[in-house]
């Protein structure tokens, strides 16, 4: 295995645990500190990321994209000259954007809580969480810089260690220190919630220390190799960050393109569903709590499996597309496109079909019915977000990166404008659904973009995707049979224990229909490969027809 191809591999199981462990925490943390704290979070959290976004501007893939271009010319000088210049750029970026925060948080309170009620978190509970977290944007920026120089050598390692450290140091202090504070100190949510926020400062802290000691390991073998620059471009450091900043584009845009509907969310849930459908602070935040955090969470984890498999795809298109390969690139997009599909999609329904058990088993039967019904909604929305980061990441792969901008900004346009009519008239669910329809005009949009510049046919994208859909389909009908059989089984009102059983069952039933159907059909041989040729001839002999 190539050493390429190896710290590929890490760095992508890194991102996923490091992921994985980021979506599941929200399980204990909610029970801690409930859903009025877990809304306080994302009023924290949502700023943070955004700005995050935009001070860091897709900073490790974009060094690591230059370092490794002027490496492989034996120009080593350029990229240590752009990090010198760079963590002084990202220092001083970084500490305005926590400036920003911290002294806007009082304007940003007062734009999301513009009704309060003694029941619902305050303007002051919302101004300590924002300043909170806004300590980590100093440390961050720097961060990521020398994460991408360290990946421009080829080097996965200390990005992937320092990820996972950092994540790891996040989730403990945020649940043993809101634990602390609830049940020992016996402070209140607030001060727990400012902890958690204060958490990602202290990840990053141990990311640093991380990086740094790697820097320090390696620093021989680097001075080495500086002494052997075989040329130098004498780039100017104008040329540098402008190259920089056009590779970072793209990545800026797929990373903001959640966070930045979340904010919409952040600025119109609890102001609409006040003034117009009559709730209290305290049940709008709730709504807020659930949609923007808890849910959300739940559905990222199918999102995060299908796209980290299906994105080790991209660099192969880039080589096919480069080399002008139309038959194998076409090939390539295919396979992309199913395998996201036909991990995300079983997933997403079958969520579906078991909201109300799920949000029970996770979350605790006092608020299954009402959070439920909101996972219910968004689960299918898990399909959206797939395949709006497969298809910007195939841009990137066509070289049509600067597009990403331009899907994101319309989706988001869509999503301004429908958000608050569609809460005042379907109140929670219109968010969802604002959502589900700014996102699926970036998509179509991508779609269009990929067709017209990589010369893609989706014939046999939309016939295996008819056919998955019959086979989800079919999956949960089966898991719904389940779920109401041991529903009318338990009666009326069912305890946490009885919502896990159902749950297994559900995925149980489901997951073996869906297996089946696809292996029987030749389905799970075409999209996952000649891995799987023991699985049948059915999807050979498809495949050959191609």
């Amino acid at each position: 295995m190539s050493r390429l191809l190896r710290g590929t591999l890490i760095l992508t199981a890194a991102t996923f645990f490091s992921k994985f462990i980021g979506l599941i925490y929200i399980i204990p943390f909610t029970a801690l500190v409930h859903e009025g704290g877990i809304a306080l979070y994302g009023y924290a959290y949502n700023p943070y990321t955004i700005l995050l976004s935009i001070s860091t501007m897709g900073i490790p893939l974009a060094v690591s994209k230059f370092v490794s271009k002027y490496n492989a010319m034996g120009d080593y000088e350029t990229g240590r000259r752009l990090l010198k210049s760079g963590l002084l750029i990202m220092t001083l970026t970084g500490t305005a954007a926590f400036l920003l925060l911290y002294s806007s948080a009082p304007f940003l309170a007062g734009k999301i809580i513009v009704k309060h009620g003694e029941n619902g978190n305050s303007l002051e509970d919302i101004i300590f969480v924002i300043r909170m977290v806004s300590t980590a944007l100093i440390i961050v920026p720097s961060m990521s810089l020398i994460r991408g120089y360290f990946q421009g050598f080829q080097s996965m390692g200390p990005t992937a260690v320092s990820q996972v450290v950092e994540q790891i140091v996040r989730i403990v202090f945020i649940l043993i220190g809101a634990w602390v504070i609830m049940n020992v100190l016996d402070g209140t949510t607030t001060q727990a919630v400012g902890l958690a926020t204060f958490a990602a400062t202290l990840g990053a802290i141990a990311g640093l220390i991380v990086l740094l000691w790697y820097w320090k390991k390696r620093s021989p073998h680097l001075k080495k190799m500086y002494a052997e620059n075989k040329t130098n471009s004498n780039v100017s450091l104008a040329a540098m960050y402008k190259e920089t900043v056009a590779y970072a584009i793209p990545f800026v845009a797929v990373g903001l393109a959640i966070p930045i509907y979340q904010m919409v969310d952040q600025f119109t849930i609890v102001n609409v569903l006040v003034d117009k459908a009559g709730y209290t602070p305290a049940k709008a935040e709730s709504v807020f709590a659930i949609i923007t955090q808890i849910v959300h969470k739940l559905v990222m984890i199918p999102v995060s499996l299908a796209t980290a498999l299906a994105l080790t795809l991209i660099p192969v298109i880039t080589q096919s597309y480069v080399q002008n390969n139309r038959e194998a690139l076409n090939k390539q997009i295919t396979q992309t496109f199913q395998m996201v599909l036909f991990l995300t999609m079983p997933a997403a329904i079958g969520l579906s079909v078991l909201g109300v058990p799920s949000y029970g088993a996770l979350f605790g039967t006092k608020s299954m019915e009402f959070g439920g019904y909101f996972l219910e909604w968004y689960a299918p929305t898990a399909i959206l977000f797939a395949l709006f980061s497969v298809t910007a990441a195939i841009m990137q792969g066509l070289n049509k990166q600067k597009f990403a901008f331009v899907s994101l900004m319309l989706g988001f346009g869509v999503k301004v404008l429908l958000n608050a009519p569609l809460l005042a008239l379907f109140e929670g669910i219109g968010s969802i659904v604002a959502t589900n329809i700014g996102f699926t005009v970036s998509f179509i949009f991508n779609l269009y973009i990929i067709r017209k510049y990589g010369g893609f046919s989706y014939k046999w994208v939309f016939r295996r995707t008819v056919l998955m859909l019959i086979f989800a389909i079919a999956m949960a009908l089966s898991t719904l049979g389940v779920k109401n059989g041991l529903e009318s089984f338990y009666g009326a009102e069912y305890s946490r224990i009885e919502t896990m059983l159902t749950l297994a069952a559900g995925i149980i039933a489901g997951g073996a229909v869906y297996l089946f159907l696809s292996y029987r059909s030749g389905l799970m041989n075409i999209v996952l490969g000649e891995k799987f040729s023991f699985i049948g001839k059915r999807g050979k002999k498809e495949k050959q027809h191609e």
